[in-house]
Formats: structure tokens, C-alpha cells, sequence
């Protein structure tokens, strides 16, 4: 797995060129730039959805500048979590936004994938330290179910510094 730098909000708005302020809710794209990653920001109003051949893109807020950086929880906290939702029907879309930063993290590694009986795909993770086996449900979330993801999982698993 190979780690990519993704540079800081560009604090102007692709579309519009419009500087974005402080606090202030935008979308981010990432782009494929020949061998670089580009980062694309747009303010609210601009945005009409990824652009095309977006590698990925995410709602967030313009860091202000005096902010202390929050962390996220350790990494054992986050497996935890991760562990203790697998038997939660209607949390498999956030289950999944979890595995897919452990693996981001090497906590776990994806093994292989599988189609379940339902015709659903499964990526299958292990976890290095134990050898236990995850299987998780590709459950792509929905745009205003990746809010909420996002929004509970901050309130769940980042530290505030003090």
C-alpha cells in the first residue's frame, strides 16, 4: 500500500475563484495530476458533485487558522469500535468507513474478496497483531449518509486538545 501526500485546503474555490473563508463548509476532490495527486476545493454553492475521474472527494469545513489540530483516537480505540459494530445492521456503511481507515493505518490488511450468499462483496481483513479475520459488507454510504458518518464518528473517536 502506498501512502500519498494530499496537500492543504487551497482556501479558493476551483469553480468560482472565490477565497474561502475560515469555519466555512466546503467540498475537496482529489485528482490524478500524471504521477501527483491534485487537491480541488469548492465552496458549497459551486459544487455539482465529484468532477469526473475524481479518485475521491469529501465534505468538510476550511481549517481556521489559530485551530489546535483535533486527533483521532488511538488506534486501539478505533478496532474497538470497528469490532463492537459488526453486529449492528444499520451501522455497516460506518463499519466500513472504519475498516477502511484501519487498513489506511496498517492495523489491518485486506486478504481477499468474497461475494456473500446475497450476491453482496465482502473485503476480508486481518488483523497482523492477532491474526483474527473481518469480514466486512461493501456498504457504500449514501452523500447525506457520509455526513452523518463522518459527524458521529468525530464525536465518537477524535480528541479535543486541550
Amino acid at each position: 500500500m502506498m501512502d500519498y501526500d494530499v496537500q492543504r485546503c487551497t482556501r479558493h474555490c476551483a469553480t468560482t475563484g472565490r477565497e474561502l473563508r475560515e469555519g466555512e463548509e466546503c467540498y475537496s476532490a482529489l485528482m490524478a495530476a500524471g504521477a501527483e495527486l491534485q487537491r480541488l476545493d469548492y465552496a458549497v454553492e459551486a459544487w455539482q458533485g465529484p468532477p469526473e475521474g475524481a479518485l475521491g472527494w469529501w465534505k468538510s469545513r476550511v481549517p481556521t487558522r489559530e485551530a489546535k489540530k483535533n486527533r483521532l483516537a488511538p488506534n486501539e480505540a478505533l478496532l474497538e469500535c470497528f469490532v463492537a459494530l459488526e453486529e449492528v445492521a444499520d451501522k455497516q456503511d460506518m463499519r466500513l468507513v472504519l475498516a477502511l481507515l484501519l487498513v489506511r493505518r496498517r492495523v489491518l490488511r485486506v486478504e481477499e474478496r468474497e461475494t456473500d450468499d446475497q450476491g453482496h462483496e465482502l473485503l476480508v481483513l486481518v488483523n497482523p497483531k492477532d491474526e483474527r479475520t473481518h469480514r466486512v459488507t461493501g456498504v457504500m454510504p449514501t452523500l447525506e449518509r457520509a455526513d452523518e458518518i463522518q459527524n458521529e464518528l468525530a464525536q465518537l473517536l477524535v480528541v479535543n486538545p486541550t
